[in-house]
């Protein structure tokens, strides 16, 4: 518990960390948005605050009362100075659903592992993201100029990435470009939908391997939109196998994994991590 006089004007969260510089300005933003720092007896919930001089603060924070997230190992491809790439196992999460989540995820396994302050905020070191339900390859960036560097790699595009899925049914066509735009769904906001008012998206398409029930696809989306994959397929009328919220049968899993994933480093080399692909998914289309 501290209780000083201001003697600056600056912001909430600014002050608060600089009163306990362990805390990242994430953690900072979360203490305040649950009401733990008091502004003259107050609840203050605005982060960007802006204080004045004669106002009080309290900061109700205890580090041993804390949740404290569970340390875990992540399979490592590759690694150097700017970023770690990793095969992301099913079931992790990419980063917290909310503010004080003690389950683990990519980037507290990241923040963990930097031991730093390097990278700030919850998303911190997230280049893009992977479903809970989607296991594969993933890149994560160790500084904010790395991040900053492979994030542009996606904006731009120049990223290639390439999945397996085992959808349902047969294919009309062994190869072809979905090219539907995406919006979310007004029904249903959690999910997105193919619909004329959504921004553009196309994934090209490949049937590796099939039977009279499902059908091993590789997918290679050259836009980045949310649940992209998932929405395209059950569009054509090919939902992914395990993929309930998108008119998928219920299965062990979601049959969808990120093989590979090429794209510039920021130390300029270009390079392809490819993950191997998990043999229930081959199981499944046996003849």
């Amino acid at each position: 518990m501290s209780n000083i006089e201001i003697s600056r004007v600056e912001r909430l969260d600014q002050y608060v960390i600089r009163q306990m510089p362990s805390l990242s300005r994430g953690y900072a933003t979360k203490l305040i948005h649950r009401g733990s720092v008091r502004v003259n007896g107050e609840p203050q919930l605005k982060a960007g605050y802006k204080i004045r001089a004669t106002d009080k603060i309290a900061i109700e924070y205890d580090e041993n009362k804390e949740l404290v997230i569970a340390d875990i190992e992540l399979p490592v491809i590759y690694e150097d100075d700017g970023c770690v790439v990793i095969n992301k196992p099913l079931g992790l999460l990419t980063h917290s659903k909310g503010p004080f989540n003690p389950e683990p995820t990519a980037e507290s396994w990241l923040r963990s592992r930097l031991k730093a302050k390097a990278m700030d905020g919850e998303r911190a070191g997230i280049v893009h993201r992977l479903d809970r339900a989607t296991s594969g390859v993933m890149i994560l960036a160790k500084t904010p100029s790395a991040l900053s560097w492979l994030q542009k790699q996606f904006s731009q595009r120049k990223v290639k990435k390439s999945y397996v899925a085992v959808a349902e049914g047969v294919f009309k066509e062994p190869e072809a470009i979905i090219d539907m735009p995406i919006e979310r769904n007004p029904k249903k906001p959690q999910t997105f939908r193919v619909g004329s008012n959504g921004k553009s998206a196309v994934t090209a398409y490949k049937v590796l391997k099939t039977n009279d029930q499902h059908s091993l696809v590789q997918l290679k989306p050259t836009t980045g939109r949310t649940h992209q994959l998932r929405v395209h397929l059950e569009e054509l009328g090919h939902p992914i196998l395990g993929d309930t919220f998108y008119g998928g049968r219920s299965a062990d899993r979601l049959f969808l994994h990120a093989q590979s994933l090429e794209l510039t480093l920021p130390n300029k080399d270009r390079r392809t991590f490819e993950v191997p692909v998990p043999k229930v998914f081959a199981e499944q289309v046996k003849s």
